[in-house]
């Protein structure tokens, strides 16, 4: 595809070039505003017959994934610096184009929305004050995602900043942004003033003017639509805030995930004199269902196999409605939950008291405000002479989910949920259990939310509230259910640190989460395990001990 000019053709088309017999661009005439690719492309085309080649031998690693990355992101910055000259020209007035968003849609045959935000960040990288990310990502060094977080960041900047503090909170953002996932980004790049050298407390006032504008364009944006579709099932779409759509999310996980804690709870529920979990157990629920599967054979009972025998994963097939649980897909199994979500609901307490279980770790003085802080904060210095610190009343409050939320928000819940204070170990909350249990407490994994807001594994960014604790050495093999021994992980990364075809080593120097454990997997080559996999199941004694 031959482009001389920022120009489409008259009638809205692709951009003038040779086009070869089967309709795809003439590699030979293609250029970008002049200039030839021909080597790109004919780069590009050895690279796939190298990998189409089966003598060749190719083994794909990180560096090969990485290097493509590297160029993806040099050819969308370089989309991007076309998109903002074409926007500056007004191209799209020359062939009758509304926007120059519906023009790039055009010539690309691309999703109008995704145009519109294209422009937009491509006009923010090519004016003035994000000369530092516009190289960064010219080079490849960054996303295009992590430079619209830059942008975006840089944009919200107080005012008063002077040149040289935003040249500095720039840079910062940069370093971060090449080693940090955009998930991660994000959320570093709220507290961006402190790189500014700022105090805390105008930092955290910043962070909070941020979430609170963010939070409330989100709630007046929720919405949810249902269509009925006439054959006995109705359509919901919804757009909720992101912090509730989590709490969701939890809850109905929590419904149908079979290794959550209160399924093992209701594993452990027939007790020594017959009695079992509270609720009705028969009534084929996700709940009774899976209750039922929990069960060993002799602790059934006939009410047990009428309605409510329906099964979970590794059990027969019952006669409930749930009785299929193990042959559907997990989007299913969410809307059953959702489903009955919906119909437990106690509606006359709907307006009351809400017992959330998303766990939110924040301040003293976030909890409870300044004034009131200062009351503690006087009364504790008349009572034994000492000054506490305080730190700043307003700024992000942490969850388990994995999302911020402003200081203002997290009192909001506070005000409608039970207040666990974080003094970890004191008294009534036993956090080492020894071998008296063998899982891990409901106030470690609380107090565990204080540290970790991941699992622990090295790149994982799956929230903590989806993790499984597990023993950093195995219960089976004398491990104790202490504080110290717990590590979150992901289901995945739980399954596979039992894998014995892949060993593991733990850090604790993570310089942004001090105290947290870090799990690094490294794949066990198939001529150091000693067997052939998979038609031998000998554990490898190295793994099975970690």
């Amino acid at each position: 595809m031959a482009i001389t000019l920022l120009d489409s053709q008259p009638g809205g088309g692709m951009p003038s070039g040779a086009v070869s017999r089967g309709g795809s661009p003439s590699r030979v005439s293609a250029a970008v505003v002049g200039v030839s690719t021909g080597a790109l492309h004919a780069l590009v085309d050895q690279v796939q017959a190298r990998l189409a080649d089966p003598d060749a031998g190719v083994v794909v690693g990180a560096a090969d994934i990485g290097e493509v990355e590297r160029i993806a992101r040099r050819v969308d910055a370089l989309r991007l610096a076309l998109v903002a000259r074409a926007d500056r020209q007004q191209v799209h007035r020359r062939t009758g184009h509304s926007s120059t968003s519906a023009w790039v849609a055009s010539a690309t045959r691309g999703d109008g929305a995704h145009a519109a935000r294209d422009v937009v960040l491509a006009s923010s990288l090519a004016g003035e004050g994000l000369a530092a990310t516009r190289a960064a990502f010219d080079a490849g060094d960054v996303s295009s995602r992590s430079a619209g977080i830059i942008a975006s960041t840089m944009d919200k900047l107080p005012e008063s900043l002077t040149d040289v503090e935003r040249a500095k909170v720039e840079t910062s953002l940069v370093q971060k942004a090449r080693v940090l996932n955009p998930g991660r980004f994000y959320r570093a790049a709220k507290f961006a003033l402190a790189d500014a050298e700022r105090s805390a407390q105008e930092v955290a006032e910043h962070v909070e003017a941020q979430l609170l504008d963010q939070e409330t364009r989100a709630y007046r944006l929720a919405m949810v639509t249902m269509q009925d579709l006439g054959d006995g099932t109705t359509r919901l779409q919804a757009l909720l805030p992101t912090f509730t759509a989590r709490m969701l999310g939890k809850v109905l996980q929590s419904m149908t995930a079979p290794r959550r804690d209160h399924l093992r709870k209701a594993a452990e529920a027939a007790l020594a004199d017959g009695q079992t979990a509270a609720g009705d157990l028969t009534d084929g629920s996700v709940a009774a269902d899976q209750h039922a599967s929990t069960r060993q054979p002799d602790q059934s009972n006939t009410a047990g196999r009428g309605a409510g025998a329906a099964f979970g994963v590794g059990a027969g097939r019952g006669v409930g409605r749930n009785a299929d649980w193990a042959d559907i897909d997990w989007a299913h199994r969410r809307g059953r939950a959702l489903t009955e979500l919906i119909e437990h609901l106690d509606t006359e307490r709907l307006t009351g008291k809400v017992a959330a279980t998303v766990i939110v770790t924040m301040t003293v003085e976030q909890a409870v405000g300044a004034a009131r802080t200062a009351q503690i904060q006087a009364s504790v210095r008349e009572a034994t002479g000492t000054l506490l610190e305080m730190t700043p009343s307003a700024g992000a409050a942490s969850t388990d989910t994995g999302t911020l939320i402003s200081a203002s928000a997290a009192r909001r819940i506070a005000c409608q949920a039970g207040i666990l204070p974080a003094v970890l170990g004191g008294p009534g909350q036993i956090l080492d259990l020894g071998r008296h249990h063998r899982f891990f407490s409901d106030p470690q994994r609380t107090a565990l939310a204080v540290v970790y807001d991941t699992c622990a594994a090295e790149g994982c960014d799956r929230p903590f509230a989806w993790s499984e604790l597990h023993h950093r050495q195995p219960w089976s093999a004398g491990g104790l259910t202490d504080l110290d021994l717990a590590i979150p992980l992901s289901g995945y990364h739980h399954r596979l640190i039992h894998d014995p075809r892949h060993r593991h080593h733990i850090t604790t120097n993570n310089p942004d989460n001090p105290g947290a454990k870090t799990v690094h997997f490294h794949e066990v080559a198939a001529s150091d395990q000693g067997w052939s996999l998979p038609s031998s199941r000998r554990r490898d004694p190295a793994a099975a001990q970690a």
